[in-house]
């Protein structure tokens, strides 16, 4: 995560996260990895959408009723959760990446799933996105409250067989202000990688919320200027 102006600030922190086949998961269930039940590493569908449990149709059924209200009704394939687990029972989830696929295993949709630290939920949908191509969207949610809700988001994602990277800018009226990435090595998903991401990161997503509030201090520190919460968007996603 990198600051431009009017203060330089930039910091970098390891993490992990899971890569979850949604469709697979859905029909086969989650082998080593809970779902929707209490572990110390754990995925629950209400964490994810408008909070549907998994008897409901969980949080597949939601990005799929999502697709079809935008007109996007061919992302039969696969569809790749990339996010947060929850660690011993707690989450915090700033972005989430859907990466959603046709029947062709082609990809066609990203729906970007933003959560800020008040509660609030929005959405970025990207249409017929290809891998290392920008896309833009126009701001429209709070997160930072060192940001005003103007300018634009530029998005590009990459992804091998083994390594995957998304990356969010945010532009301003007047150029680059903010530049953010997360990246990771790809890995099975075992009983025992789990307990090594566990052992070496084990309060991971408590942490998360600990670092954006300490850097939020910092930033504050610098004088670079607060801007308060405004109302949130009517519409719930943005193309």
């Amino acid at each position: 995560h990198a600051r431009l102006k009017p203060q330089a600030h930039a910091f970098a922190y390891p993490t992990y996260f899971l890569m979850l086949p949604m469709r697979h998961l859905q029909a086969h269930g989650g082998g080593a990895l809970a779902l929707n039940r209490r572990a110390a590493l754990s995925f629950h569908d209400a964490d994810h959408g408008d909070g549907r449990s998994a008897a409901e149709g969980g949080s597949l059924a939601w990005l799929l009723e999502l697709l079809a209200r935008e007109g996007i009704d061919d992302a039969d394939g696969e569809v790749w959760l990339h996010c947060y687990p929850r660690v011993l029972g707690y989450a915090f989830k700033p972005v989430s990446f859907w990466y959603c696929h046709d029947a062709s295993d082609h990809l066609r949709a990203i729906v970007v799933e933003v959560n800020n630290t008040f509660g609030e939920r929005h959405c970025y949908l990207l249409d017929k996105p290809q891998w290392g191509i920008e896309q833009t969207a126009d701001k429209v949610f709070h997160v930072s409250p060192f940001c005003s809700v103007e300018g634009q988001y530029r998005f590009r994602f990459m992804r091998t067989s083994d390594r995957t990277v998304a990356r969010i800018d945010h532009d301003d009226a007047l150029g680059a202000l903010i530049q953010t990435s997360v990246s990771g090595h790809l890995v099975a998903l075992t009983t025992r990688s789990q307990w090594q991401a566990l052992l070496r990161y084990p309060l991971m997503t408590v942490m998360v919320v600990v670092r954006i509030h300490w850097q939020a201090f910092k930033l504050w520190r610098k004088k670079v200027t607060f801007f308060s919460k405004p109302t949130p968007p009517q519409d719930f996603v943005t193309r």
